[in-house]
């Protein structure tokens, strides 16, 4: 399967996912005009990896800000590695925040509360 990657833009995060190690990455602040058009191929990416990945997945994230879409988007991702981790995967995600953004420290609780694979939410200095 082959790699994907999305370059950053000054509203869209950059996406790094490696299919090799199971590294997924999503990194900046996320309120791209059109969402969904947007998360659309990371979703799709996600399910058909999820069909083949064997080993862990770890989902790390660092995104300052999300809109309202970016979160729906997240949550439907979310959704997914919760059935791939009750289906037996091997599922993590590790929320980075700088810590000076309480915001988004909160917005990973809120998201951490409902799911039942490890979730760990890690401050980090600001830059």
């Amino acid at each position: 399967m082959d790699h994907l990657f999305i370059s950053a833009t000054t509203s869209s995060p950059a996406v790094s996912f490696n299919s090799e190690t199971g590294v997924l990455q999503i990194t900046g602040e996320s309120y791209p005009e059109n969402t969904f058009e947007f998360y659309h191929p990371i979703i799709r990416w996600v399910k058909e990896y999820l069909k083949i990945a064997v080993d862990k997945v770890a989902l790390q994230l660092e995104m300052p800000y999300l809109n309202t879409g970016s979160i729906k988007c997240l949550m439907d991702i979310f959704d997914l590695l919760e059935d791939a981790h009750e289906n037996g995967q091997n599922v993590e995600v590790i929320w980075r925040y700088h810590q000076g953004n309480p915001r988004a420290q909160d917005t990973a609780e809120e998201f951490s509360e409902d799911l039942t694979f490890p979730f760990l939410i890690e401050a980090v200095a600001c830059e």
